[in-house]
């Protein structure tokens, strides 16, 4: 065997220790694991990358900077693999964790880190000139919310002056940013429950959980495995942690974390706020939580009717924006920057997008709605809901969310319409929660006829006052080729239908009291 001597990789905390010669397995080559393996390579590690497919460009490149590839087949424990003796994998975040290629690395003691692992151990590569620090991390991760809330904090930390990059899970690898040779003052990390789950020394500045509800159980194995990956964002937070006061999971996750003395933890919600929260009081949003007289005092963030003006008013984004403000707050922010960060704020695509409103009928993409929870915030937005759901359930049991969303007298749903491979699934609880509720289905095998059919249904029953909404709570791989496709179609499909009219009546505005 050659190589540094194995147990090497523990003790590398630094951009500046020596990675010279270590062997280091890569697995995955998408956008994380091409920026993993050009790291690692920059670092002078042997890299062997692992993948079963990727784009040609990162093939191609692989070589470029220094590093070699074997592609095999998922499962399979490649021959290149052994020969290699890894005294580290670096696994990027779709690797299930009991996926034959990590049991492999666990049999034989070798260490497992993600990219988000990683980043932290070298993020010391470009330091400010000042203070001799890198940047900060501000920590974002919950089952919704997550790329709105790093957006938010990160245009607030901008408007505040500071050099900052949103990246992580919102698609910009972490590992580019910590790069970046003009460095930043901080980072705002989006975190999935995947990246987290291969994290373990990261100590963020502030971090926030924004929700916890039932989703990649499939990937975790339980719920319980799912809730203890996005527990340990709060793991050595060095300022505040940032806690969702109508989430009590999220609450009892600071009670228990092990944090730097001194750190605070903030509530936020949308009812009126405690003194250490923030909050919503006769529909302005307060900060109660920094400053000097917080006890019987608050300081105005912005209206909810400000907000509706740039499409921020619906609950679950008024708690997004509150959650923002707090991580911006701890960070130092004034109140100033905050509001004129929010004038200027637009949601992404495919987040409660409005699509057209014509006759009366306005059609609503949330196709970013990949789970029930996402989904059950859409549907307390709107007063009345034409609903069109359905897709890759990923393993969660959707009955108790289909109870709660459609039983009773308050529920908006007016009508049903379910697509995807897991229609079965809904349709059987949709009957059994709320048997007289008009119910259709799209059996459409072909890609190219789901949101045609769907929208055709959805128009068919639909009538003026009503919101015609795609929140699918579910996974959109089953007949698409990701959320962004599967909204575009029905956009496509909805102007289509509509006759390529822009519409003759305005959005309704979303109701900001309706989910507190």
């Amino acid at each position: 065997m050659t190589g540094a001597p194995v147990g090497r990789a523990d003790a590398l905390t630094s951009w500046h220790a020596d990675w010279t010669g270590l062997r280091v397995a890569v697995l995955g080559l998408g956008v994380t694991g091409f920026s993993v393996a050009d790291t690692l390579t920059e670092l002078g590690a042997r890299v062997l990358v692992v993948a079963e497919k990727a784009k040609q460009e990162y093939i191609d490149l692989v070589p470029v900077i220094g590093a070699a590839l074997v592609q095999a087949p998922a499962g399979e424990i490649p021959a290149e693999l052994e020969a290699h003796e890894p005294e580290l994998l670096v696994v990027s975040p779709g690797y299930h964790p009991d996926d034959p290629l990590l049991l492999w690395a666990a049999e034989r003691g070798i260490p497992v880190w993600g990219d988000v692992e990683l980043a932290w151990r070298v993020r010391d590569k470009v330091v400010d000139a000042v203070t001799g620090r890198p940047a900060e991390w501000i920590a974002v991760t919950g089952t919704n919310g997550k790329t709105t809330t790093t957006q938010l904090a990160a245009s607030m930390l901008l408007a505040g002056g500071h050099r900052v990059a949103p990246c992580g899970n919102i698609g910009i690898p972490v590992l580019d940013a910590i790069r970046d040779p003009e460095g930043f003052d901080v980072l705002v990390v989006e975190l999935s429950s995947y990246q987290l789950h291969s994290t373990s020394s990261m100590s963020a500045h502030s971090a926030v959980v924004l929700n916890v509800a039932e989703d990649h159980i499939d990937w975790h194995g339980s719920f319980e495995a799912y809730a203890a990956a996005k527990a340990r964002v709060y793991d050595a937070v060095q300022v505040a942690c940032v806690y969702n006061k109508a989430d009590e999971l999220t609450m009892r996750m600071v009670e228990e974390a092990e944090v730097v003395e001194g750190a605070r933890a903030i509530g936020f919600g949308l009812g009126v706020p405690g003194p250490s929260d923030f909050g919503v009081v006769e529909g302005i949003l307060v900060d109660r939580a920094f400053l000097d007289e917080r006890r019987d005092s608050a300081l105005e963030i912005a209206t909810v009717t400000e907000l509706a003006a740039r499409g921020l008013a619906a609950p679950h984004t008024v708690a997004d924006v509150l959650a923002a403000a707090a991580l911006a707050r701890a960070y130092g922010v004034s109140i100033e920057a905050i509001r004129a960060a929010l004038a200027s704020f637009t949601l992404d695509r495919h987040r409660i997008e409005h699509v057209v409103t014509a006759g009366g009928i306005t059609w609503v993409d949330d196709s970013k709605a990949t789970n029930p929870h996402a989904a059950a915030a859409s549907l307390k937005a709107y007063p009345s809901i034409v609903w069109i759901v359905g897709g890759l359930l990923k393993g969660v049991d959707v009955d108790p969310f289909v109870r709660d969303s459609l039983a009773g007298a308050r529920s908006p749903v007016r009508a049903v319409v379910v697509i995807g491979v897991d229609r079965a699934e809904l349709g059987d609880a949709i009957r059994r929660h709320a048997p007289g509720l008009p119910l259709f289905e799209v059996d459409h095998a072909e890609t190219s006829d789901v949101m045609a059919d769907a929208v055709a249904l959805a128009a068919a029953v639909a009538s003026s006052g009503d919101v015609v909404l795609l929140a699918p709570a579910a996974a959109s791989m089953d007949q698409f080729t990701d959320y962004a496709d599967r909204g575009d179609r029905f956009a496509a499909a909805v102007r289509k239908h509509v006759g390529g009219t822009d519409g003759d009546d305005d959005l309704p505005a979303p109701d900001p009291q309706a989910g507190r």
